[in-house]
């Protein structure tokens, strides 16, 4: 045996040791966040890292105003309503948005912070997976003097996915009692966030088919307050646009607005806020003026 040879053996055991520490390391939680960033930011979102997380700021939220959405009153008073018990610190319930796309369901929970941030409401944007690190987010929320919607954009789960049952259990709380600064509001363009399909006669292989509906729907009874934001007639567009228009002080005449408004929907195929905005970021361009 060559000199070399110990010398060798030696370096791949070192090798060896080193991996299993940065594997260590690599599962490692990330540090929590310091609170002080919740006096200096309202808007947040949860990056997993590792088998963990961490809560970080996002230095430019997207600010809505809440009255210049058009179309949607019912669900922005109740919205309000539940978000306003929540933040004095009453009775409030997990919230889902559904219906319509571009009806202004995201918007309606970014236009909360300007109204409430200032009492102390804080946003943390969620994607869907993240929604399985619940246990480790509250942790890192519970004591803090702050209130926190947890928001999911666009919540829905495909037929055949299993997790939907362990979200069941995250919002009722688990064996572990759900701190009361922090709620669950979620988007999703189902209002049983499953796909619902008809099967014909003989076709279905449960034998308790009416039991597989069911827990399919327990999922989106756990939502306390369901807010529907159903599609725009022609008049509700028609105002939304108008609404915009009058914001921005285009120089259209209304016919002319109206007619323009309505073409475009039709090539868009679609009637909605997102609709219109997109109309009116169009115009706006075409006239030299900036869009709201």
């Amino acid at each position: 045996m060559t000199a070399e040879a110990p010398r060798e053996g030696a370096l791949r055991r070192l090798e060896g040791i080193l991996a299993r520490v940065e594997a260590l390391l690599g599962k490692r939680e990330p540090m929590p966040p310091d609170p002080a960033i919740f006096g200096t930011h309202r808007a947040f979102r949860w990056e997993r890292a590792g088998e963990g997380g961490r809560i970080v700021p996002i230095p430019h939220p997207h600010r809505m105003d809440l009255s210049g959405l058009v179309g949607i009153d019912g669900a922005k008073e109740e919205l309000l309503r539940n978000t306003e018990q929540f933040v004095s610190g009453t009775g409030a319930n997990h919230v889902l948005l559904w219906g319509e796309r571009g009806t202004g369901k995201s918007s309606c929970v970014k236009g909360l912070l300007p109204v409430f941030g200032p009492r102390g409401l804080r946003i943390v944007e969620l994607s869907r997976w993240d929604l399985f690190s619940f246990p480790k987010i509250v942790g890192q929320l519970r004591d803090l003097p702050f209130r926190f919607l947890l928001f999911c954009d666009d919540l829905s789960f495909d037929e055949g996915e299993a997790d939907f049952r362990g979200l069941k259990t995250l919002l009722d709380g688990g064996v572990e009692e759900r701190p009361e600064n922090v709620l669950i509001y979620a988007t999703s363009n189902r209002r049983h966030l499953m796909p619902e399909r008809r099967v014909a006669l003989g076709a279905e292989d449960e034998i308790h088919p009416e039991e597989a509906v069911s827990e399919k729907l327990s999922l989106s009874d756990r939502f306390g307050l369901q807010l529907g934001f159903y599609r725009f007639d022609q008049e509700t567009y028609l105002a939304v646009v108008e609404s915009y228009a009058r914001r921005l002080r285009l120089p259209v005449d209304p016919a002319t607005l109206r007619e323009e408004a309505l073409r475009w929907a039709l090539s868009a195929g679609s009637r909605s806020g997102r609709t219109a905005k997109q109309f009116i970021d169009d115009l706006a361009g075409r006239l030299g003026m900036r869009s709201p």
